[in-house]
Protein backbone atom coordinates (compact mmCIF):
# COMPACT_ATOMS: atom_id res chain seq x y z
CA UNK A 1 0.00 0.00 0.00
CA UNK A 2 1.44 3.49 -1.09
CA UNK A 3 2.50 5.38 2.08
CA UNK A 4 3.25 9.07 2.03
CA UNK A 5 6.14 10.19 4.54
CA UNK A 6 5.84 12.43 7.34
CA UNK A 7 6.52 16.20 6.32
CA UNK A 8 9.81 17.57 7.41
CA UNK A 9 7.80 20.36 8.30
CA UNK A 10 4.01 20.06 9.25
CA UNK A 11 2.10 22.54 7.98
CA UNK A 12 0.43 24.97 10.57
CA UNK A 13 -2.71 25.54 8.94
CA UNK A 14 -5.77 27.45 10.55
CA UNK A 15 -8.34 26.24 8.98
CA UNK A 16 -8.97 23.60 11.42
CA UNK A 17 -8.81 25.83 14.31
CA UNK A 18 -12.68 25.53 15.24
CA UNK A 19 -13.99 27.89 18.44
CA UNK A 20 -14.75 25.84 21.39
CA UNK A 21 -16.68 27.63 23.81
CA UNK A 22 -20.18 26.33 22.74
CA UNK A 23 -18.77 22.88 22.79
CA UNK A 24 -20.26 22.19 25.95
CA UNK A 25 -23.64 21.77 27.71
CA UNK A 26 -26.25 23.98 28.91
CA UNK A 27 -26.17 23.75 32.60
CA UNK A 28 -22.41 24.67 32.30
CA UNK A 29 -23.77 28.04 32.03
CA UNK A 30 -26.34 28.03 34.04
CA UNK A 31 -24.40 26.90 36.93
CA UNK A 32 -22.35 29.60 36.21
CA UNK A 33 -24.78 32.41 36.30
CA UNK A 34 -26.56 30.70 39.74
CA UNK A 35 -22.76 30.75 41.30
CA UNK A 36 -22.04 34.54 40.14
CA UNK A 37 -25.41 35.60 41.99
CA UNK A 38 -24.34 33.54 44.80
CA UNK A 39 -20.66 35.26 45.15
CA UNK A 40 -19.60 31.74 44.85
CA UNK A 41 -18.05 31.51 41.43
CA UNK A 42 -14.75 33.23 42.31
CA UNK A 43 -13.73 30.58 45.06
CA UNK A 44 -11.11 28.76 44.45
CA UNK A 45 -11.32 25.41 43.10
CA UNK A 46 -10.22 21.74 42.14
CA UNK A 47 -11.35 19.73 39.48
CA UNK A 48 -10.44 16.01 39.11
CA UNK A 49 -11.21 14.06 35.92
CA UNK A 50 -10.74 10.00 36.39
CA UNK A 51 -12.95 7.21 35.79
CA UNK A 52 -14.15 4.37 37.79
CA UNK A 53 -13.66 1.76 35.49
CA UNK A 54 -11.86 0.71 32.68
CA UNK A 55 -13.87 0.20 29.21
CA UNK A 56 -12.64 -2.81 28.69
CA UNK A 57 -9.02 -4.64 29.23
CA UNK A 58 -6.64 -4.55 31.78
CA UNK A 59 -5.86 -1.02 31.34
CA UNK A 60 -5.91 2.57 29.45
CA UNK A 61 -4.62 4.42 27.57
CA UNK A 62 -4.35 8.39 28.11
CA UNK A 63 -5.17 10.48 24.86
CA UNK A 64 -6.53 13.51 24.27
CA UNK A 65 -4.68 15.98 25.87
CA UNK A 66 -2.63 17.71 23.26
CA UNK A 67 -6.34 18.15 21.32
CA UNK A 68 -7.87 19.75 24.72
CA UNK A 69 -4.82 21.73 25.35
CA UNK A 70 -5.05 23.03 21.63
CA UNK A 71 -8.39 23.77 21.92
CA UNK A 72 -8.71 25.73 24.79
CA UNK A 73 -6.69 28.77 23.50
CA UNK A 74 -10.00 28.73 21.72
CA UNK A 75 -12.31 28.58 24.76
CA UNK A 76 -13.19 32.16 23.61
CA UNK A 77 -17.03 33.68 23.73
CA UNK A 78 -17.00 35.75 21.37
CA UNK A 79 -19.34 38.19 19.31
CA UNK A 80 -20.90 35.24 17.31
CA UNK A 81 -20.98 33.29 20.60
CA UNK A 82 -22.15 35.38 22.92
CA UNK A 83 -24.95 36.67 20.27
CA UNK A 84 -26.44 33.31 20.29
CA UNK A 85 -26.58 32.32 24.19
CA UNK A 86 -28.27 36.04 24.57
CA UNK A 87 -31.21 35.30 21.65
CA UNK A 88 -31.12 31.62 22.67
CA UNK A 89 -30.76 30.94 26.37
CA UNK A 90 -32.08 32.78 29.60
CA UNK A 91 -28.58 34.01 30.91
CA UNK A 92 -28.57 37.26 32.37
CA UNK A 93 -26.49 40.59 30.73
CA UNK A 94 -23.89 39.62 34.22
CA UNK A 95 -23.32 36.38 33.33
CA UNK A 96 -22.57 37.71 29.01
CA UNK A 97 -20.38 40.34 30.34
CA UNK A 98 -18.68 37.33 32.62
CA UNK A 99 -18.17 34.89 29.72
CA UNK A 100 -17.02 37.76 27.46
CA UNK A 101 -14.07 38.35 29.51
CA UNK A 102 -13.20 34.86 30.12
CA UNK A 103 -9.91 33.36 30.04
CA UNK A 104 -8.30 30.35 31.57
CA UNK A 105 -6.34 31.65 33.95
CA UNK A 106 -5.37 28.56 36.08
CA UNK A 107 -3.08 25.78 36.86
CA UNK A 108 -4.24 22.12 34.68
CA UNK A 109 -1.65 18.95 35.60
CA UNK A 110 -2.21 15.42 34.61
CA UNK A 111 -0.87 11.93 33.28
CA UNK A 112 1.36 12.19 29.84
CA UNK A 113 -0.62 11.58 26.96
CA UNK A 114 0.34 7.88 26.17
CA UNK A 115 0.28 6.38 29.93
CA UNK A 116 -1.46 3.83 30.97
CA UNK A 117 -4.14 4.36 33.22
CA UNK A 118 -6.15 2.56 35.80
CA UNK A 119 -9.26 2.72 38.06
CA UNK A 120 -9.23 6.44 39.86
CA UNK A 121 -6.34 7.40 38.12
CA UNK A 122 -6.22 11.65 38.73
CA UNK A 123 -5.76 11.83 34.59
CA UNK A 124 -6.03 15.88 34.93
CA UNK A 125 -6.75 18.41 37.68
CA UNK A 126 -7.82 21.92 36.72
CA UNK A 127 -7.38 24.20 39.62
CA UNK A 128 -8.74 27.93 39.27
CA UNK A 129 -12.17 29.49 39.86
CA UNK A 130 -14.81 27.65 40.32
CA UNK A 131 -16.32 29.50 36.77
CA UNK A 132 -13.75 28.90 35.22
CA UNK A 133 -13.08 25.44 35.25
CA UNK A 134 -16.55 24.74 36.01
CA UNK A 135 -17.40 25.46 31.86
CA UNK A 136 -14.47 23.27 30.62
CA UNK A 137 -16.28 20.16 31.89
CA UNK A 138 -17.90 18.57 28.71
CA UNK A 139 -15.31 20.14 26.30
CA UNK A 140 -12.50 18.24 28.71
CA UNK A 141 -14.79 15.07 28.61
CA UNK A 142 -15.32 15.01 25.42
CA UNK A 143 -11.84 14.71 24.16
CA UNK A 144 -10.66 12.71 27.04
CA UNK A 145 -13.52 10.20 26.86
CA UNK A 146 -13.69 9.09 22.87
CA UNK A 147 -9.67 9.55 22.50
CA UNK A 148 -9.10 7.45 25.14
CA UNK A 149 -11.36 4.77 24.62
CA UNK A 150 -9.60 4.83 21.03
CA UNK A 151 -6.41 4.57 21.82
CA UNK A 152 -7.12 1.75 24.51
CA UNK A 153 -8.63 -0.16 21.81
CA UNK A 154 -5.67 0.66 19.40
CA UNK A 155 -3.55 -0.47 22.24
CA UNK A 156 -4.66 -3.67 22.91
CA UNK A 157 -4.39 -3.98 18.72
CA UNK A 158 -0.88 -3.73 18.31
CA UNK A 159 -0.23 -5.26 21.37
CA UNK A 160 -1.75 -8.63 19.79
CA UNK A 161 0.19 -7.73 16.46
CA UNK A 162 3.31 -8.17 17.29
CA UNK A 163 5.05 -5.93 15.37
CA UNK A 164 3.42 -6.00 12.69
CA UNK A 165 2.28 -2.67 11.24
CA UNK A 166 -1.47 -1.55 11.99
CA UNK A 167 -2.62 0.84 9.61
CA UNK A 168 -5.95 3.01 10.79
CA UNK A 169 -9.20 3.16 8.47
CA UNK A 170 -12.17 4.24 9.88
CA UNK A 171 -13.12 7.71 9.17
CA UNK A 172 -16.11 6.34 7.00
CA UNK A 173 -17.36 5.17 10.09
CA UNK A 174 -17.45 7.43 12.45
CA UNK A 175 -17.86 11.76 12.27
CA UNK A 176 -15.66 13.71 10.29
CA UNK A 177 -13.92 15.51 13.21
CA UNK A 178 -13.92 12.20 15.57
CA UNK A 179 -12.18 10.44 12.48
CA UNK A 180 -9.58 12.65 12.90
CA UNK A 181 -8.92 12.53 16.58
CA UNK A 182 -9.33 8.21 16.49
CA UNK A 183 -6.51 8.41 13.61
CA UNK A 184 -4.51 10.55 16.36
CA UNK A 185 -5.58 8.71 19.00
CA UNK A 186 -4.45 5.38 17.00
CA UNK A 187 -0.94 6.71 16.36
CA UNK A 188 -0.34 7.64 19.62
CA UNK A 189 -1.07 3.93 20.71
CA UNK A 190 1.71 2.07 17.88
CA UNK A 191 -0.75 2.32 14.64
CA UNK A 192 1.76 3.15 12.14
CA UNK A 193 -0.08 5.23 9.58
CA UNK A 194 -3.78 6.69 8.60
CA UNK A 195 -5.67 6.73 5.65
CA UNK A 196 -6.75 10.43 6.86
CA UNK A 197 -5.41 13.03 5.24
CA UNK A 198 -6.22 15.52 7.22
CA UNK A 199 -5.10 13.90 9.84
CA UNK A 200 -2.07 13.11 8.20
CA UNK A 201 -2.02 17.25 7.47
CA UNK A 202 -2.61 18.31 10.72
CA UNK A 203 -0.40 15.74 13.48
CA UNK A 204 2.24 14.72 10.71
CA UNK A 205 0.88 11.26 10.59
CA UNK A 206 2.02 9.06 7.59
CA UNK A 207 -0.89 8.41 5.66
CA UNK A 208 -1.64 5.12 3.38
CA UNK A 209 -4.49 4.51 0.62
CA UNK A 210 -4.34 2.85 -2.97
CA UNK A 211 -7.87 1.69 -4.50
CA UNK A 212 -11.15 0.57 -3.62
CA UNK A 213 -13.25 -2.65 -5.01
CA UNK A 214 -14.98 -0.03 -6.94
CA UNK A 215 -11.59 0.62 -8.97
CA UNK A 216 -11.41 -2.77 -9.57
CA UNK A 217 -15.44 -2.72 -11.24
CA UNK A 218 -14.63 0.49 -13.02
CA UNK A 219 -12.36 -0.87 -14.85
CA UNK A 220 -13.29 -4.32 -18.01
CA UNK A 221 -11.41 -6.80 -16.37
CA UNK A 222 -9.60 -7.20 -13.07
CA UNK A 223 -6.19 -7.15 -15.34
CA UNK A 224 -7.23 -3.96 -16.55
CA UNK A 225 -7.52 -2.30 -13.10
CA UNK A 226 -4.13 -3.51 -11.51
CA UNK A 227 -2.36 -2.49 -15.22
CA UNK A 228 -3.82 1.24 -14.50
CA UNK A 229 -2.90 1.06 -10.73
CA UNK A 230 0.72 -0.24 -11.29
CA UNK A 231 0.75 2.03 -14.08
CA UNK A 232 0.17 4.83 -11.90
CA UNK A 233 1.97 4.14 -8.85
CA UNK A 234 4.71 1.47 -9.99
CA UNK A 235 4.79 -2.00 -8.40
CA UNK A 236 5.61 -1.02 -4.96
CA UNK A 237 2.00 -0.98 -3.96
CA UNK A 238 -0.99 -2.80 -2.52
CA UNK A 239 -3.35 -5.02 -4.98
CA UNK A 240 -6.82 -6.07 -3.87
CA UNK A 241 -7.31 -9.30 -4.78
CA UNK A 242 -10.42 -10.05 -3.52
CA UNK A 243 -13.52 -8.69 -5.79
CA UNK A 244 -13.95 -11.81 -7.65
CA UNK A 245 -12.13 -14.57 -7.29
CA UNK A 246 -9.05 -14.65 -4.42
CA UNK A 247 -6.74 -17.42 -6.43
CA UNK A 248 -6.84 -15.41 -9.67
CA UNK A 249 -6.65 -12.28 -8.13
CA UNK A 250 -3.47 -13.29 -6.51
CA UNK A 251 -2.13 -14.71 -10.19
CA UNK A 252 -3.28 -12.00 -12.16
CA UNK A 253 -1.51 -9.14 -9.59
CA UNK A 254 1.93 -11.13 -9.79
CA UNK A 255 1.29 -11.05 -13.60
CA UNK A 256 1.28 -7.57 -14.18
CA UNK A 257 3.38 -5.97 -11.27
CA UNK A 258 5.92 -9.20 -11.02
CA UNK A 259 8.11 -10.07 -7.78
CA UNK A 260 8.61 -6.44 -6.49
CA UNK A 261 4.74 -6.36 -5.66
CA UNK A 262 4.91 -4.79 -2.82
CA UNK A 263 1.25 -6.01 -1.05
CA UNK A 264 -1.66 -7.84 -1.74
CA UNK A 265 -4.81 -6.99 0.55
CA UNK A 266 -7.38 -9.29 1.23
CA UNK A 267 -10.92 -8.20 2.43
CA UNK A 268 -13.32 -10.88 3.07
CA UNK A 269 -13.82 -14.33 3.93
CA UNK A 270 -12.09 -16.67 6.32
CA UNK A 271 -8.97 -14.56 6.92
CA UNK A 272 -6.74 -17.44 8.08
CA UNK A 273 -7.44 -19.91 5.68
CA UNK A 274 -7.22 -16.89 3.21
CA UNK A 275 -3.96 -15.99 4.28
CA UNK A 276 -2.23 -19.17 4.52
CA UNK A 277 -3.38 -19.93 0.78
CA UNK A 278 -2.72 -16.87 -0.50
CA UNK A 279 0.83 -16.84 0.95
CA UNK A 280 1.53 -20.21 -0.83
CA UNK A 281 0.20 -19.42 -3.90
CA UNK A 282 2.22 -16.03 -3.86
CA UNK A 283 5.37 -18.60 -2.68
CA UNK A 284 4.96 -20.20 -5.73
CA UNK A 285 4.64 -17.84 -8.36
CA UNK A 286 8.17 -16.41 -7.22
CA UNK A 287 6.78 -13.08 -4.87
CA UNK A 288 8.53 -14.76 -1.87
CA UNK A 289 9.08 -10.77 -0.52
CA UNK A 290 5.49 -9.32 -1.52
CA UNK A 291 3.66 -9.33 1.47
CA UNK A 292 0.07 -9.54 2.61
CA UNK A 293 -2.43 -7.30 4.08
CA UNK A 294 -5.46 -8.31 5.54
CA UNK A 295 -8.52 -5.68 6.36
CA UNK A 296 -12.34 -6.75 6.92
CA UNK A 297 -14.00 -5.75 10.48
CA UNK A 298 -10.80 -6.43 12.38
CA UNK A 299 -10.61 -5.65 16.16
CA UNK A 300 -8.29 -7.17 19.12
CA UNK A 301 -9.77 -10.68 18.94
CA UNK A 302 -9.36 -11.14 15.48
CA UNK A 303 -5.87 -9.72 14.90
CA UNK A 304 -4.78 -12.27 17.58
CA UNK A 305 -6.77 -15.10 15.63
CA UNK A 306 -4.35 -13.79 12.68
CA UNK A 307 -1.12 -14.25 14.64
CA UNK A 308 -0.14 -18.09 12.97
CA UNK A 309 -1.54 -16.72 9.59
CA UNK A 310 1.65 -15.25 7.03
CA UNK A 311 0.05 -11.90 7.48
CA UNK A 312 2.18 -9.06 7.19
CA UNK A 313 -0.02 -6.11 8.12
CA UNK A 314 -3.24 -4.97 9.31
CA UNK A 315 -6.16 -2.65 7.82
CA UNK A 316 -8.55 -1.66 11.01
CA UNK A 317 -11.49 1.09 10.97
CA UNK A 318 -14.92 0.23 12.61
CA UNK A 319 -13.86 -1.81 15.43
CA UNK A 320 -11.14 0.73 16.27
CA UNK A 321 -12.94 4.00 16.00
CA UNK A 322 -15.66 2.52 17.98
CA UNK A 323 -13.61 1.74 20.84
CA UNK A 324 -13.95 -1.91 19.98
CA UNK A 325 -17.48 -2.09 21.70
CA UNK A 326 -16.07 0.67 24.20
CA UNK A 327 -16.42 4.06 22.79
CA UNK A 328 -16.44 5.54 25.50
CA UNK A 329 -14.00 5.47 28.79
CA UNK A 330 -16.55 6.51 31.26
CA UNK A 331 -14.83 9.38 32.48
CA UNK A 332 -16.09 12.50 34.88
CA UNK A 333 -15.03 15.39 36.34
CA UNK A 334 -15.76 15.73 39.26
CA UNK A 335 -15.32 18.82 42.07
CA UNK A 336 -12.99 17.50 45.07
CA UNK A 337 -11.50 20.80 47.22
CA UNK A 338 -12.77 24.22 47.16
CA UNK A 339 -11.89 27.00 48.99
CA UNK A 340 -13.80 28.72 52.11
CA UNK A 341 -14.34 32.70 51.45
CA UNK A 342 -11.56 32.78 54.13
CA UNK A 343 -9.33 30.84 51.58
CA UNK A 344 -9.04 27.85 53.55
CA UNK A 345 -9.39 24.78 51.27
CA UNK A 346 -12.21 21.85 52.23
CA UNK A 347 -11.73 18.87 50.38
CA UNK A 348 -15.55 18.11 48.83
CA UNK A 349 -16.77 14.62 47.54
CA UNK A 350 -19.61 12.76 45.94
CA UNK A 351 -21.42 10.01 48.03
CA UNK A 352 -23.89 8.79 45.68
CA UNK A 353 -24.23 5.17 45.67
CA UNK A 354 -22.14 3.84 42.82
CA UNK A 355 -20.78 6.88 42.11
CA UNK A 356 -18.75 8.27 44.90
CA UNK A 357 -15.73 10.37 43.97
CA UNK A 358 -12.76 10.93 46.98
CA UNK A 359 -11.91 14.73 47.69
CA UNK A 360 -8.56 16.28 48.11
CA UNK A 361 -5.81 17.01 45.98
CA UNK A 362 -3.90 13.77 44.29
CA UNK A 363 -0.35 13.23 43.19
CA UNK A 364 -0.09 10.24 41.80
CA UNK A 365 2.88 7.58 40.73
CA UNK A 366 3.40 4.20 39.52
CA UNK A 367 5.03 1.90 41.80
CA UNK A 368 7.71 -0.39 40.43
CA UNK A 369 9.55 -3.67 42.07
CA UNK A 370 13.92 -3.38 41.54
CA UNK A 371 13.38 -4.56 38.09
CA UNK A 372 11.39 -1.60 37.19
CA UNK A 373 8.18 -3.71 36.51
CA UNK A 374 4.61 -2.09 37.42
CA UNK A 375 2.95 -2.96 40.59
CA UNK A 376 0.59 -1.01 42.15
CA UNK A 377 -1.38 2.86 41.01
CA UNK A 378 -0.33 4.45 44.05
CA UNK A 379 -2.16 8.01 44.94
CA UNK A 380 -1.73 10.33 47.50
CA UNK A 381 -4.47 12.15 48.90
CA UNK A 382 -3.33 15.49 50.09
CA UNK A 383 0.09 14.01 50.58
CA UNK A 384 2.87 12.35 48.03
CA UNK A 385 2.83 9.52 46.23
CA UNK A 386 6.12 8.31 45.36
CA UNK A 387 7.51 7.96 48.87
CA UNK A 388 9.98 4.66 47.31
CA UNK A 389 13.01 5.43 45.18
CA UNK A 390 11.40 2.82 42.45
CA UNK A 391 8.11 5.21 42.47
CA UNK A 392 7.81 6.99 39.43
CA UNK A 393 5.78 10.08 39.51
CA UNK A 394 3.26 10.41 36.53
CA UNK A 395 2.07 14.04 36.90
CA UNK A 396 2.89 16.86 34.35
CA UNK A 397 2.53 20.55 34.77
CA UNK A 398 0.50 21.52 31.55
CA UNK A 399 -0.14 24.76 32.21
CA UNK A 400 0.24 27.02 34.90
CA UNK A 401 -1.01 30.99 35.65
CA UNK A 402 -3.06 30.23 32.15
CA UNK A 403 0.15 29.90 30.18
CA UNK A 404 0.60 26.40 27.93
CA UNK A 405 3.64 24.72 28.70
CA UNK A 406 5.31 23.43 26.18
CA UNK A 407 5.75 19.87 24.18
CA UNK A 408 2.07 19.35 24.88
CA UNK A 409 0.79 19.87 21.58
CA UNK A 410 0.93 19.43 17.75
CA UNK A 411 2.74 16.81 16.05
CA UNK A 412 5.32 16.70 18.53
CA UNK A 413 3.04 15.85 20.92
CA UNK A 414 1.89 12.79 19.11
CA UNK A 415 5.51 11.54 18.73
CA UNK A 416 6.02 12.13 22.31
CA UNK A 417 3.07 10.67 23.70
CA UNK A 418 3.83 7.59 21.16
CA UNK A 419 7.20 6.94 22.59
CA UNK A 420 5.30 7.48 26.21
CA UNK A 421 2.72 4.93 25.72
CA UNK A 422 5.59 2.30 24.25
CA UNK A 423 7.55 2.81 27.47
CA UNK A 424 4.49 2.45 29.58
CA UNK A 425 3.58 -1.01 28.51
CA UNK A 426 7.32 -2.13 28.83
CA UNK A 427 6.78 -1.75 32.34
CA UNK A 428 3.47 -3.10 32.74
CA UNK A 429 2.91 -6.89 34.06
CA UNK A 430 2.16 -9.56 31.05
CA UNK A 431 -0.91 -9.77 31.82
CA UNK A 432 -1.51 -6.55 29.91
CA UNK A 433 -1.82 -9.08 26.81
CA UNK A 434 -4.97 -11.00 28.40
CA UNK A 435 -8.04 -10.53 26.37
CA UNK A 436 -10.20 -12.14 28.32
CA UNK A 437 -12.13 -10.03 31.26
CA UNK A 438 -10.36 -9.60 34.58
CA UNK A 439 -8.72 -7.35 37.11
CA UNK A 440 -6.74 -4.46 36.31
CA UNK A 441 -3.19 -5.16 35.65
CA UNK A 442 -1.99 -3.59 38.85
CA UNK A 443 -3.92 -2.23 41.37
CA UNK A 444 -5.01 1.58 42.65
CA UNK A 445 -3.79 1.93 46.08
CA UNK A 446 -4.84 5.49 48.06
CA UNK A 447 -1.70 7.24 50.66
CA UNK A 448 -4.22 9.30 52.76
CA UNK A 449 -3.18 11.53 55.91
Amino acid sequence: MSQNPVPSAPRTADDWQIPTALMTDHYELTMLQAALKAGTAHRRSRFELFTRRLPSGRYGVVAGVGRALEGLSRFRFDTPELDFLADTTALDDATLAWLADYEFTGDIVGYAEGEAYFPHSPLLQVESTFAEACILETYLLSIYNYDSAVASAASRMTAVADGRPCAEMGSRRTHEESAVAAARAAAIAGFTATSNLEAGRRYGIPTVGTAAHSFTLLHDSERAAFEAQVAALGADTTLLVDTYDVEQGVRTAVEVAGPALRNVRVDSGDLVIQAHRVRELLDELGNTETGIMVTSDLDEYAIAALRSAPVSSYGVGTRLVTGSGAPTASMVYKLVARQDDDGTWVDVAKASSGKASRGGRKEAARRRDPRGRATAEVIGVNRSAAPDADDRPLLHRFVHAGELAEGWTGPEAVTRAAERHAASLRELPASVGRLQPGDPAIPTIFLED
